[in-house]
């Protein structure tokens, strides 16, 4: 988490109107997924969204849409949800709904074709997505300290970043078939936000 005052005061605002949304759906698709996905019928469809590798019978255009919305477990979901809401919350005010909109579905897009092509089985969640987010937050204010649990000090924000990906990759590139979480997809939206910073970094428009 980043600095305990600032949590806090984020926390105890209003998320942008982005941000809001964004929770809102995914906690209307997870409550779907819940009361819905044991049907024959609407546990079809639910599992239809997900994101399945190019190479397989499943996959469908729209999937690469629809994926960031469902989740595994409330877990899984809550997770997701405050790290949208804490670095979400910073930028979405720092640029406006427009471009933060175009930011957060540019990476998820990216995650979800990283993922799709390199990454084993159907994929669900707004992981990738954040993890541009958190990218781009990293590149932004980049010695703010955060406090990753369980380490016991704080490390500046380009660190712990920079230490997620690394995890992801190394994880990523262990191939195993029992882990359930979608590093290729983390990937993906890391790099996409990093291009995308530089991108605009460069774009007098964005200055």
């Amino acid at each position: 988490m980043i600095r305990f005052h600032q949590a806090i005061t984020t926390i105890m605002q209003r998320p942008p109107q982005v941000i809001l949304n964004l929770i809102i759906i995914n906690a209307l698709a997870f409550f779907a997924e819940s009361v819905f996905g044991n049907s024959m019928e609407y546990g079809e469809l639910i599992n239809s969204m997900a994101l399945y590798p190019v190479d397989t019978p499943f996959f469908r255009p729209y999937q690469l849409l629809t994926y960031m919305f469902l989740h595994a477990d409330i877990f899984h979901l809550l997770f997701n949800m405050l790290g949208l809401w804490m670095f979400g919350s910073i930028m979405e005010k720092m640029w406006g709904i427009k471009r933060f909109i175009i930011f957060y579905f540019a990476c998820g897009l990216v995650a979800g074709v990283t993922q799709m092509f390199l990454g084993q089985g159907a994929s669900i969640g707004a992981s990738g997505a954040i993890m541009g987010v958190l990218v781009a937050y990293g590149m932004t204010f980049p010695n703010t300290e955060l406090f990753i649990m369980p380490i016991p000090f704080p490390i500046k924000a380009k660190w712990a970043i920079s230490g997620f990906i690394v995890i992801d990759l190394l994880s990523g590139l262990a191939d195993s078939t029992n882990d359930p979480i979608a590093h290729f997809a983390h990937l993906g939206g890391a790099l996409a936000g990093f291009l995308i910073m530089l991108l605009w970094r460069n774009n007098k428009r964005y200055h």
